[in-house]
């Protein structure tokens, strides 16, 4: 008798204009049976109806839960999560950006969030859909913060996160970034080498990146370079698998410089690089060259 596949569910949600539509069209397109907008207290018999035929159309589910539903249902998220049986992979993958940015998308679709009103601005609704959805953004096994994303970087990000980790283990991501445009909110640890030699100051150097020949090798010859690169690595290859062990899905490591270009370029591609033979699912993002790209 064949075994039966393990199931998974990919919950999605988060604020309004922060991109769930997105991110659940593309698991849609990978092959998830997609559903829109399910009140977050059909997630058990969701579940329970499909279960034995997940070894067909039902193995892989993804729902968008929003903050349409029953606020009482959702304060008691975690508990809805806690009601499933152990046979199934569950992540949670949670949107956001700053109020801010969420305002300017909602100026230029014209759209209405599904909370103003008369009464209710659009600010203020933010703030109350950022109240009622915070239980599941406190349970979010994976946290995407858009506010500097294209459609087709957030495209990109739900792919080799999430539909790319085929093997069920946790998915590491490297990902560079500049302080001056401030820090990833969805970093799970943070290191800041700004202390490292400049190649900004170096006129050669200035206008390369990270990724070019002369800044690695002139970033390999600094002592304090190396020194850093092997003081990070100690601490994750020591911390790393305890995340592993705890059922952590996903772990997002900052890495950055003050304008994201060489030092923090060049330093978590050589952690990438280090890492990839240690752990099944390995990846790297340059958030500053993907904007300089776009722009």
């Amino acid at each position: 008798m064949s075994q039966k596949a393990k199931q998974h569910l990919a919950i999605i949600s988060g604020r309004s204009g922060s991109g769930k539509t997105t991110a659940l069209h593309v698991l849609e397109d990978a092959g998830y049976y997609a559903i829109d907008n399910l009140p977050a207290a059909l997630l058990p018999a969701l579940v329970e109806q499909t279960q034995d035929q997940a070894l067909t159309e039902y193995d892989r589910i993804a729902v968008c839960i929003d903050a349409r539903n029953a606020a009482a249902d959702l304060e008691r998220f975690e508990e809805l999560l806690d009601s499933f049986p152990d046979d199934i992979n569950i992540d949670v993958i949670y949107l956001d950006a700053n109020s801010e940015e969420l305002l300017k998308r909602f100026s230029e679709t014209r759209r209405k969030h599904p909370l103003s009103n008369r009464f209710t601005a659009l600010q203020e609704a933010l703030e109350a859909e950022k109240e009622l959805l915070a239980p599941i953004a406190n349970g979010a096994t994976l946290t995407i913060e858009t506010s500097q994303m294209n459609i087709y970087e957030l495209r990109d990000i739900v792919r080799q996160r999430v539909v790319g980790d085929e093997t069920g283990s946790m998915a590491i991501l490297f990902e560079s970034f500049g302080f001056k445009r401030g820090i990833p909110t969805d970093a799970d640890i943070v290191y800041d080498v700004r202390c490292l030699p400049n190649p900004h100051w170096h006129k050669d150097l200035r206008t390369q990146t990270g990724l070019d020949r002369d800044v690695i090798l002139f970033l390999e010859s600094q002592h304090s370079v190396n020194d850093m690169f092997h003081d990070i690595c100690s601490y994750l290859q020591r911390w790393l698998p305890e995340f592993q062990v705890n059922n952590r899905s996903y772990v997002t490591i900052g890495i950055g410089c003050t304008g994201g270009q060489h030092r923090s370029v060049y330093m978590s591609e050589r952690l990438m690089r280090h890492f990839t033979p240690r752990f099944d699912n390995v990846q790297v993002r340059h958030r500053e060259l993907k904007r300089a790209a776009t722009q």
